[in-house]
């Protein structure tokens, strides 16, 4: 998983990319053409760029993935001045293609035909194996602290486009953050958005102590476990052993976690770990 901080700067209509700065880029995306650029040259660049270097990655590993690219949507949308869910599908339009697994994607039933929404899709357990998501991306949105409900915005917008035949516009997961024993989706008051969440993300200490994450697994919702290392007794953020990384993931993938969320970037072995979800005996 790739989280990309966004922000809608709407003078010059690019999204920036960081974790604090809403005006400029800080991140380690880089304007490359071909693989090797991609560990050099300038930095801090715009969301476009960050997924002209996924789209490149991949193509130049197509067995890999699926990867999964999560968008904090820091201050949400600016819909009112063009950027909006619709100008953000065109984006990633743009500089993905192909290679993305869409809402849309998830609705096709094999035989033809497809799912009403996407939670009867994913309750019907119609995700791709693993291997057939190979060279895909599956993006998902959360809002961020400076959000006014992106998460609302894109369940309408999902919704919208199905009632109209148009899912295969939508190119973005809305995702339902934070852990709650209530299962979140609840709390929209548009019932009618409900269905079109199937993602789920939030601290992975509430979903291990005080969620009954086997809701999740049952339904075949996706569920992102953050702030792994937290989870007592606590690890190193970005550097704890291997031995340490791999224990808790195996943890949390045996409480039904479908991602397994820290910041162990020193760790590949650990990033490319992959588990049964739920079946603590075969791990």
């Amino acid at each position: 998983m790739i989280e990309l901080d966004t922000w809608p700067d709407t003078t010059s209509k690019q999204w920036r990319v960081s974790h604090s700065h809403p005006h400029r880029n800080v991140n380690n995306c880089t304007p490359a053409t071909t693989p090797a650029q991609l560990y050099s040259g300038s930095t801090h660049s715009n969301l476009e760029t960050c997924l002209d270097n996924v789209r490149i990655w991949l193509r130049a590993h197509p067995g890999a993935g699926p990867l999964v690219v999560k968008l904090e949507l820091k201050a949400g949308f600016a819909t009112a001045r063009g950027m909006g869910p619709s100008q953000l599908d065109a984006l990633i339009v743009a500089h993905l293609g192909a290679t993305v697994f869409r809402p849309a994607d998830l609705l096709a039933k094999p035989a033809g035909g497809s799912y009403a929404t996407a939670a009867d899709a994913a309750r019907a357990n119609n995700w791709p194996t693993r291997s057939e998501l190979a060279g895909r991306v599956l993006l998902y949105a959360i809002p961020g602290p400076h959000a006014s409900h992106p998460d609302i915005e894109l369940g309408r917008h999902l919704r919208d486009l199905a009632a109209t035949d148009h899912t295969a516009r939508a190119q973005v997961f809305p995702a339902v953050h934070g852990a709650t024993t209530a299962y979140s989706r609840t709390a929209y008051k548009d019932t009618d958005i409900r269905p079109w969440f199937v993602v789920f993300d939030g601290d992975a200490t509430t979903y291990l102590n005080d969620v009954n994450t086997i809701w999740y697994d049952t339904n075949h919702y996706l569920l992102t476990m953050t702030d792994a290392h937290k989870v007592t007794p606590t690890i190193s953020t970005t550097r704890p052993t291997l031995a340490q990384a791999r224990a808790r993931t195996q943890q949390l993938a045996a409480a039904h976690a479908t991602i397994v969320s820290s910041d162990w970037r020193q760790l590949p072995d650990a990033q490319s770990l992959v588990l049964p979800r739920g079946h603590p005996q075969q791990q």
